[in-house]
């Protein structure tokens, strides 16, 4: 039985929480894998309703649990995930870009990932203000930059794409901080023979998502660029709709979707689930791999064939020119369950 903590969020969050739950509790039932869900608050509602946007007893929660999965949340988005990520030294942030069929790709053969340092860079929130100057503190250590470095070739290794990891950076004009993170990655590259190595400056890797994505398979790049560079990326395979995040440390993991809380649309019940329920099959990835779970692994493998297979029908949420709403939607991958 494997506990999960869940934040419902806000803005379409609580919609996209109940597609999880929906999800993980046909698995219970039907897979084989056994699930304790238990839904907490954080994020603006829980702001309003605490006067805290993290409240205490959701942290404990989410630190007694096995893993967590965490809705959209909205204004208060820094407070909730940012400090969540580095409380719990969840340094490597994944995303996942990947083409699906009759969604608006550029291409039908993009399948790369993006490794990104999740802990340091500006954005430790290190700022001041005098006399009509602000100032931020962009924080790059050798240390983190080496763990999220070997993390993204062990990424590499695993696939089964071109074996490659592209180091992105800018340190041709950051020539401290971008110039020790490619330093740090080209010293770690050396214990990989296996793995192609090559960098590019981070302009022209934006440039390149566009022209080429194709050529990418793991981009390894630091916190502010890989933020930036995953929603790119998610826009190249169709939308944010179709963008799975996972958040994880050496202990615990955190799983989300790229995308916000989409208020314009909330309510409605026309969002795309799929970001969050392909979040659910990197959940089952990660729990499978730490506790040599082979039902873990084999019903995540299950997830993503069912998502590839609705979508392969033509079926789309409202939100993307389908006519599903998002419980039609969430049922027929159920189904195919």
């Amino acid at each position: 039985m494997y506990n999960i903590s869940l934040i419902t969020g806000d803005g379409i969050g609580p919609e996209l929480s109940e597609s999880a739950i929906a999800l993980l509790d046909t698995i219970h039932d039907k897979l084989g894998v056994k699930f304790n869900i238990e839904k907490l608050y954080a994020g603006d509602m829980a702001l309003a309703k605490f006067g805290k946007a993290l409240p205490d007893e959701t942290l404990d929660s989410i630190k007694k649990s096995d893993a967590c999965m965490k809705a959209p949340v909205g204004e208060s988005a820094a407070d909730v995930i940012v400090v969540l990520r580095r409380m719990l030294d969840l340094y490597a942030n994944i995303r996942p870009a990947k083409s699906y069929p009759h969604m608006p790709a550029l291409k039908d053969n993009i399948d790369l990932v993006i490794v990104r340092e999740n802990t340091e860079d500006l954005y430790t929130g290190q700022e001041f203000e005098m006399e009509g100057v602000a100032v931020a503190f962009r924080i790059i250590s050798e240390a983190a930059s080496k763990k999220i470095a070997k993390y993204a070739f062990e990424t590499a290794r695993q696939r089964n794409q071109k074996k490659k990891v592209t180091c992105v950076h800018k340190s041709n004009v950051m020539r401290k901080t971008d110039g020790l993170f490619s330093k740090v990655c080209t010293s770690v590259a050396k214990e990989y023979p296996d793995i192609q190595f090559d960098q590019m400056y981070v302009d022209a890797c934006a440039m390149n998502l566009i022209r080429k994505p194709e050529s990418f398979d793991v981009i390894v790049t630091t916190n502010l660029y890989g933020d930036i560079l995953s929603d790119e990326s998610a826009e190249v395979v169709g939308g944010l709709g179709m963008a799975p995040a996972a958040n994880i440390g050496d202990n615990f993991a955190l799983f989300e979707p790229v995308h916000g809380a989409a208020f314009d649309i909330a309510g409605k019940g026309i969002a795309n689930p799929s970001s969050f329920i392909l979040s659910a099959k990197m959940m089952l990835e990660w729990l499978g791999t730490k506790h040599n779970d082979k039902k873990c692994l084999d019903v995540a493998q299950k997830i993503e064939r069912a998502v590839f297979d609705v979508v392969k029908s033509g079926a789309k949420t409202r939100d993307i020119g389908g006519d599903k709403t998002t419980k039609e939607f969430t049922k027929e991958i159920i189904s195919l369950l």
